[in-house]
């Protein structure tokens, strides 16, 4: 416990699935966790269960004034701001030739326009406040070749080079921030159960480790996110951390 004591901390789509799982985590260490998403109702409904650390703010990632207003809001409440995790996200089920131009960049907009405004503009006070850690969220869509995935791989490819390129950019200018992107195998949120047609199913993990095929907890990516988030990742930056069972090692 309080392995993030005097950090702030900021996380996109936080009001469902993997979001909510990291701000709880990162709560439960001591942090002051904003929790953002387009649903502020279910942002509130977090915020709420976490306590008198914790914020919500509506916040739609693709909106460079929104972002601007969120950083103001955090600032003003808690003076600094330690930690950003980009973890919005949204996907569509189409291969290449049933991608329509517009939902294509309906996609970029959220995943790639997202997370390069919400690094952008965490910047600055990331140096005001003495340094910080941005966690991008990809996905093993980033490292695989998924047809019916195709503008959602697009796009987390995308957040995998930016990490890099943000990575080396606050090195060479001595920021003292870093930054890494994380890439979850399938983990069982609403999302992925939209995804793959069974929305609602009841989330039962089993305890262990896991077999391979298993789908793994919001709670395996969250304690990855919490270790980023903390000094303990001090040497760790430009990664990009596979946390999928093995799914990508394997020959077959």
């Amino acid at each position: 416990m309080g392995r993030l004591e005097g950090k702030v901390a900021l996380v996109t789509g936080g009001g469902s699935g993997l979001g909510a799982a990291d701000c709880e985590a990162l709560a439960a260490e001591g942090a002051k966790v904003v929790v953002t998403d387009v649903n502020l109702a279910a942002a509130q409904a977090v915020a709420d269960r976490i306590g008198a650390d914790a914020m919500a703010l509506a916040l739609d990632v693709a909106d460079e004034a929104q972002w601007i207003a969120t950083y103001a809001a955090i600032e003003e409440r808690f003076g600094a701001l330690h930690v950003l995790v980009n973890n919005a996200g949204v996907v569509l089920n189409a291969d290449v030739e049933d991608t329509s131009l517009d939902k294509f960049r309906w996609v970029n907009a959220v995943m790639i326009d997202g997370v390069f405004l919400g690094m952008k503009h965490a910047i600055p006070l990331m140096n005001k406040s003495g340094g910080g850690s941005i966690i991008n969220m990809s996905s093993v869509g980033a490292l695989l070749g998924y047809p019916i995935f195709f503008a959602y791989s697009a796009a987390k490819g995308a957040v995998r080079s930016m990490t890099k390129s943000v990575a080396v950019m606050a090195q060479v200018k001595g920021y003292k921030i870093r930054c890494n992107s994380v890439h979850p195998g399938a983990i069982e949120t609403p999302m992925v159960q939209q995804a793959e047609g069974r929305p609602g199913q009841a989330n039962q993990i089993p305890e262990g480790v896991l077999p391979h095929g298993t789908a793994g907890h919001p709670k395996d990516v969250a304690a990855l996110i919490v270790f980023l988030a903390s000094d303990e990742s001090r040497y760790i930056t430009g990664a990009e951390l596979v946390i999928d069972n093995g799914l990508t090692i394997r020959p077959f």
